[in-house]
């Protein structure tokens, strides 16, 4: 059997996450993506949110490149298994596709806030608000 560590992202900050769920036990991980974070220019207001819904969950905190922060955090756990949560980032796959080279990732599926199709402009949250707004309380 595969020991897990689990890697959680922006995409899914809840004590709901799935990874969490499956795996209450196993060590977890948050990376504050340094470029993500200068190329995106991220509020002080958002990383504060983000950081407060760290705080609710049991994460060791990092910083820098995220795939090799999560498997520098595997290999001081002796993980053979990343779990992570899925995520419409651009940089999810690509991050992804790193850790597959050295270790096995599950990743879980995440029931869509609701159903849309077309492109969401994800650097800003009133941007994803203001499409999504739309269908969560029609």
């Amino acid at each position: 059997m595969s020991k897990p560590v689990i890697w959680v992202h922006g995409d899914c900050l809840s004590p709901h996450n799935p990874a969490l769920q499956e795996y209450p036990d196993a060590p977890a991980i948050w990376v504050w993506d340094d470029a993500l974070l200068e190329e995106w220019q991220i509020s002080l207001k958002r990383i504060a949110f983000i950081y407060e819904c760290l705080l609710e969950l049991p994460v060791i905190i990092r910083r820098g490149d995220v795939a090799q922060e999560v498997l520098a955090f595997a290999n001081s756990h002796n993980a053979t298994q990343v779990v992570t949560a899925d995520s419409p980032s651009p940089k999810f796959e690509n991050i992804c596709q790193q850790i597959e080279r050295f270790v096995d990732l599950e990743i879980f599926e995440l029931e869509p806030f609701f159903d849309y199709d077309g492109y969401i402009d994800l650097k800003r949250f009133s941007r994803y608000w203001k499409v999504a707004e739309k269908y969560v309380f029609d």
